[in-house]
């Protein structure tokens, strides 16, 4: 199945969603998430009978906050702990949040010249929920990591800036690269995207309207020309997204992103790497 036919598959459970509330657990970790009824109406769309291993520590960890602080914009990263050395990686990587309108946060494309599926970025979260990241490695196995979230409405929360100002500096990019690695190695970067990522669930508090959901839909990331990082996201991404990954440089290079949006919106960033590393 696609990447776009799994994102659809979140999309088409939006009302199994909620089917059950996300009660909180005694102790919030993987193996309890397996019992949730969201999660067991969603895993056969996604990943049909294929085995999902919980054991995932030595592959894939996740970081969130137990209590958010803005249940609009929460702090999510996702670390692999694959070395290469015996030649996996991580190549496809899901975010789900159970207890969100649309459950599939995004779905991750990684490669060799990734140097590793870490992505950090800021997502939405409507209701006290599990946050999901499940990876697959370059030998089609699938492993999950679960952590619960105290949070609720960041789905409807109204935008931080009125609609004028958003559109003014709507498709605005930047690409930071942080302190260079030695050639060969993994450097790390940060896409920042001036976009509301409007969620189409807050009213207008003037015309007591809905607007249109408006959103980064797909980001592409390459390095030399070769891809590095291919995302499909939904409207679960935090307004004005920011997302944080690894890329392998070999010598001096243009680290490229393209981006588009859901009204066909393309907007393309771009950083000179010199052969240390740095922009």
């Amino acid at each position: 199945m696609k990447r776009r036919q799994f994102i659809a598959a979140g999309l088409g459970l939006a009302v199994g969603a909620r089917l059950a509330s996300a009660a909180e657990p005694k102790g919030p970790g993987t193996a309890q998430s397996l019992n949730v009824e969201v999660w067991q109406g969603l895993r056969p769309g996604l990943f049909g009978e294929r085995e999902i291993d919980i054991d995932a520590g030595e592959i894939i960890s996740l970081d969130t906050p137990y209590r958010a602080a803005d249940a609009a914009a929460v702090p999510i990263a996702v670390r692999s702990h694959l070395d290469g050395s015996d030649g996996r990686y991580i190549k496809r990587m899901w975010l789900l949040i159970d207890q969100n309108p649309t459950p599939v946060v995004g779905v991750f494309s990684f490669y060799p010249e990734s140097g590793g599926a870490d992505v950090e970025t800021r997502v939405r979260v409507n209701d006290y929920t599990f946050v999901r990241a499940i990876a697959e490695t370059s030998d089609d196995k699938l492993y999950m990591t679960a952590n619960f979230v105290k949070a609720s409405g960041g789905c409807s929360a109204p935008a931080s800036k009125d609609a004028a100002a958003a559109r003014q500096s709507l498709g605005k990019m930047k690409l930071r690269i942080d302190p260079p690695a030695a050639p060969g190695g993994a450097a790390r970067a940060q896409l920042l995207i001036r976009h509301p990522n409007v969620t189409g669930l807050a009213m207008d508090q003037l015309t007591r309207m809905y607007p249109q959901p408006h959103y980064v839909r797909k980001i592409d990331i390459s390095y030399q020309d070769k891809p590095v990082m291919q995302a499909e996201v939904t409207f679960a991404i935090a307004e004005n997204p920011s997302f944080r990954f690894n890329f392998r440089h070999q010598g001096a290079g243009v680290l490229v992103a393209r981006v588009e949006d859901t009204e066909d919106g393309h907007f393309e960033a771009r950083a000179q790497v010199d052969a240390s590393g740095a922009s």
